[in-house]
């Protein structure tokens, strides 16, 4: 389930995001998120993530053990 809520907080901050979550292990304990959105023009890689890490916020910190993030602005 953990999959599911990282999706939604996601859209919840950045509601015309593309949002692909993915299990990388099987178990929802290692998950990839890629993110495209128009948020993202002109910020840094770090400000990207940090706007994807306050929408999460510490709501499902301890639901995971790794979160790959890639982020990027539409082309």
């Amino acid at each position: 389930m953990v999959g599911p809520a990282i999706e939604a907080l996601i859209r919840e901050a950045l509601p015309e995001a593309d949002v692909i979550v993915t299990d990388l292990m099987g178990a929802g304990q290692h998950c990839g998120v890629r993110i495209v959105s128009r948020a993202f023009a002109g910020q840094s890689r770090i400000q990207q993530h940090r706007m994807i890490y306050a929408a999460l916020g510490t709501k499902l910190i301890d639901t995971f053990d790794a979160l790959v993030l890639q982020t990027a602005v539409p082309k």
